[in-house]
């Protein structure tokens, strides 16, 4: 029996279902496999006073319940103290000192051969710190912005290299990840591509037109999905909207660039045209994605986007940036177009996709080699080799 404690602080909840979906499909494959148990630790970064835990950021998830059976997975979601705006130098020091007496408790009824770190900053040197003091191995996987974004804060970056080094083993979402990571400082023997999987039975072709009649929609349809940030280029999509006449947006998904988003419609007079639908739980995405044309996504950085895999499982070719593992998804024309950081370079890429559509069927081939049978079982061999 191999026993994995799984600590994730991007990890879906009840006030945010569509948030580390991905995190929650990998785990639960690999908990379904022969011969695993699986438990899940998904801390909550909270305000340590009591007024802060009153904002409405806050305030939903502080009544998040500490223990829950989430999709049959056993999930506690300790709250750690953080502080708003410094609160990335000292998470993994907060995240190691609340865990350490719940994962005791734990280790009185599942003695863990590993630690499953699902995401490289702030849980990986969290659990580096735990690793030791349990005298188990411990796995970190790198996504994208962990890397990317953390590893720009000089602070950060030590934190997450020494990780890295102490770490037993590594995986990287994309080749092109793992070259990041190697520049960094981290070892590049230890470092394993693990790429994501798609659910092909939920993420298929569909009839489009029926689906665009779904969603109101008539004529070509452009979709994004993702938080609404800079990161993502939400507000570039909604420029290049201005190059494509006839042509409608549907933005799904939330966070800070809400507001500006609407405003940058109305200046555009765009609102005919472009519209957010606000967050979607992952069981709508497949709809979303069938009816469109285009799956845009012109991200700044990126590992490898499970948005950009899932489209393509639905028939729908992708307009993405040339960053983290494009090139691993977009690998024939049919798949899409990589295109520069701009609105006139995203609108030209869209325009070149929706002049010369292949078929749904086509498209969906890219998709592939991105199963969650064989991600479960590439991560399954991976965590057991580090306790073998």
């Amino acid at each position: 029996m191999l026993r994995v404690l799984t600590i994730s602080t991007l990890f879906p909840d009840r006030t945010r279902p569509g948030f580390g979906a991905f995190v929650a499909r990998q785990t639960l494959g690999l908990a379904a496999r022969p011969g695993v148990e699986v438990k899940v630790v998904a801390p909550v970064a909270m305000p340590p006073v009591a007024w802060a835990r009153r904002h409405p950021a806050y305030r939903e998830l502080g009544a998040l319940p500490p223990r829950e059976t989430w999709e049959g997975l056993d999930v506690h979601r300790p709250h750690f103290p953080t502080v708003p705006l410094i609160g990335g130098r000292i998470n993994p020091a907060s995240i190691w000192w609340t865990l350490v007496p719940l994962l005791d408790a734990i280790r009185e009824d599942f003695a863990f051969d590993v630690i499953d770190a699902e995401f490289f900053y702030p849980d990986g040197p969290a659990a580096v710190r735990l690793g030791r003091r349990y005298g188990v191995p411990v796995s970190i996987k790198a996504r994208g912005s962990d890397i990317h974004l953390w590893g720009k804060k000089p602070s950060c970056r030590r934190k997450i290299v020494a990780a890295g080094q102490a770490a037993a083993g590594l995986l990287a979402v994309s080749g092109a990840l793992r070259d990041d990571m190697i520049a960094m400082g981290l070892p590049c023997d230890r470092i394993r591509v693990h790429h994501t999987g798609v659910d092909q039975a939920m993420f298929h072709p569909r009839d489009r037109a029926a689906a665009k009649a779904a969603l109101g929609i008539a004529g070509p349809l452009v979709v994004t999905a993702g938080n609404l940030i800079a990161l993502k280029g939400q507000a570039l999509l909604v420029e290049a909207m201005k190059a494509l006449p006839g042509v409608t947006l549907l933005i799904a998904g939330r966070g800070p660039d809400h507001d500006m988003l609407i405003s940058r419609i109305a200046a555009a007079e765009l609102q005919d045209r472009v519209r957010l639908l606000g967050p979607l739980p992952h069981a709508d995405l497949p709809g979303l994605f069938a009816a469109a044309d285009v799956m845009a996504l012109p991200s700044a950085a990126e590992g490898l986007a499970n948005v950009w895999v899932e489209a393509l499982a639905c028939g729908t070719p992708i307009v993405i940036t040339d960053v983290g593992g494009a090139r691993e998804v977009v690998d024939r024309p049919a798949a899409g177009r990589l295109v520069e950081r701009t609105p006139e370079a995203i609108a030209e890429g869209i325009r070149a996709v929706l002049a010369s559509p292949s078929s749904q069927e086509e498209v969906a081939q890219a998709a592939k080699p991105f199963t969650w049978e064989r991600n479960s079982e590439a991560l399954h061999e991976h965590l057991a080799g580090l306790v073998e």
